[in-house]
């Protein structure tokens, strides 16, 4: 399944789950605090200079910084696929 780390900038894409954080209950809170919930249509807006780090998102309204590491744990579908798949 592709990840926040698959996006090319401009493109958007839906929150399908966020996986692989090993039983880090800490980091999924913060990350669900931030607004990366299943369901909530992501835009990356920009990479970082050196190495594509951090990230630049839209989550819904909020414009957020995120890491590439954690970026990688955040499963994402195609906005179009989420949308056929609600009707």
């Amino acid at each position: 399944m592709r990840t926040l780390n698959d996006l090319r900038r401009g493109e958007r894409a839906v929150i399908a789950r966020i996986a692989g954080v090993g039983g880090d209950e800490i980091t999924v809170r913060r990350l669900h605090e931030m607004g990366f919930d299943d369901g909530v249509e992501v835009e990356m807006l920009h990479r970082g200079p050196v190495g594509g780090d951090p990230l630049a998102l839209r989550v819904g309204s909020m414009v957020v910084g995120l890491r590439k590491a954690l970026a990688g744990m955040i499963e994402i579908e195609a906005a179009a696929a989420f949308a056929e798949a609600a009707e």
